[in-house]
């Protein structure tokens, strides 16, 4: 059986009675879960590229971004974005109002997905707070991944509404490591900005006596911070209530090379935002990383520490070497189910199945809602496509595949 990326045990336990307040949102969350490990049984027509329920609306809010950190890839050393007009970007976003139609459509066909926001720096987009508020009303679970620009302004917001996950890019324990990896466009303290944003929205929670959103710190491993794993951990264990680790997504010439042969074969052209993906910030120091991984597990035994999530979760020297050498392992993650349960929408409408390549689109939001496009003709033949004939290159080191 192909295995499926979870939420860690431990995550579960130490945040079940936060969540537990909130029924509607533990029972999304269990729909989810239920949908991965019963994914065969439940999905008969899979082979068909036939979908059910939507469990997740992924929306690429606004590709605007204050940052140039080293592993995107979009604005990185690689990213695909560079050569691309900022106002034109702008221009092309969809509209909040057209968000909220959609949501409520959703709602109307009897879909009820977790609203999972990014970017770009997805604070950055005029009317996102109200996105959340809007997706809370019509019982749908929000969550939000950003470098927290803006954040301690919002904080009373995100509290009352309730958002049910706020995911923040940590990587590193102090700003000179963290600002390095993560550097800014136009000057400013990126580290700093983290602080406040969890300062204040921690004060809010104590102040009304809420649990949610619960926090979450997101850390991308790089050459740069993975000997500070723990450090990052001891920083804010009292600040946040999970850690991820991600051991970074990327792509090597070889595989970017074979993918654009595969994807030409099955659907006509060659791809090019896989390439954003190519980069130098892998790992080299495989002992180190691996000693770090154990040490802050270790340390988040304790029911009363934060649990800590590895994506993928790969532990071990060898293991590790081959992770960041050997594209093509798997290490059983051979099939993608995200394709049959989370939609992405770019910042200019196109829906598309992939997150991290996202070069097939298969309809847009402008022009159709996310029900109307969710089984038609191209999503079903990307769909089974990859259960028919297998993964693609790219596909070994996708979040869609691993970390969904």
């Amino acid at each position: 059986m192909s295995k499926r990326s979870s939420i860690a045990l431990g995550t579960i336990l130490k945040n079940f009675a936060r969540v537990s307040r909130h029924p509607w949102i533990a029972s999304r969350l269990v729909a989810l879960e239920k949908e991965k490990m019963l994914f065969k049984w439940l999905n008969p027509k899979a082979h068909e590229g036939v979908a059910r329920s939507i469990r997740q609306v992924s929306i690429r809010i606004t590709d605007l971004c204050n940052l140039r950190c080293h592993t995107c890839g979009q604005w990185g050393d690689q990213g695909f974005m560079h050569c691309a007009d900022l106002k034109s970007l702008k221009k092309a976003e969809v509209s909040p109002e057209r968000y909220h139609l959609l949501l409520a459509d959703l709602a109307t066909h009897g879909h009820f997905p977790s609203v999972y926001l990014w970017g770009g720096e997805p604070t950055m987009y005029k009317g996102w707070l109200e996105i959340i508020e809007h997706a809370t009303v019509l019982g749908m679970p929000t969550s939000i991944a950003t470098n927290a620009t803006g954040l301690a302004k919002a904080a009373e917001r995100l509290v009352a509404a309730p958002m049910f996950l706020l995911q923040m890019s940590i990587d590193g324990p102090d700003p000179d490591t963290h600002n390095a990896a993560r550097p800014s466009a136009g000057g400013g303290n990126n580290f700093q900005d983290i602080l406040d944003a969890l300062e204040a929205v921690n004060e809010e929670k104590r102040r009304t006596g809420k649990k949610l959103p619960l926090t979450a710190s997101l850390t991308t491993i790089s050459q740069a911070n993975a000997h500070r794993l723990v450090d990052i951990y001891e920083t804010f264990k009292d600040k946040v209530d999970l850690f991820v680790f991600y051991l970074s997504w990327w792509i090597d010439e070889k595989s970017a090379d074979a993918h654009e042969v595969d994807f030409n074969n099955r659907f006509g052209f060659a791809p090019k935002l896989h390439r954003g993906w190519v980069g130098d910030w892998t790992i080299k120091d495989y002992a180190t990383l691996d000693a770090q991984l154990k040490e802050v597990l270790r340390r988040s035994k304790s029911l009363n520490s934060p649990a800590v999530n590895i994506i993928p979760n790969i532990t071990g020297v060898d293991n590790l070497r081959e992770y960041y050498t050997d594209h093509s392992t798997t290490y059983g993650y051979d099939q993608c189910i995200s394709i049959y349960q989370a939609v992405e929408i770019d910042s200019n409408g196109d829906m598309s199945p992939c997150r991290d390549y996202h070069d097939y689109v298969v309809g847009n939001v402008k022009k159709n809602t996310i029900t109307e496009i969710w089984n038609n003709e191209a999503y079903r033949k990307f769909r089974s496509s990859l259960t028919t004939e297998g993964l693609m290159p790219a596909c070994t080191r996708c979040c869609g595949l691993m970390g969904y």
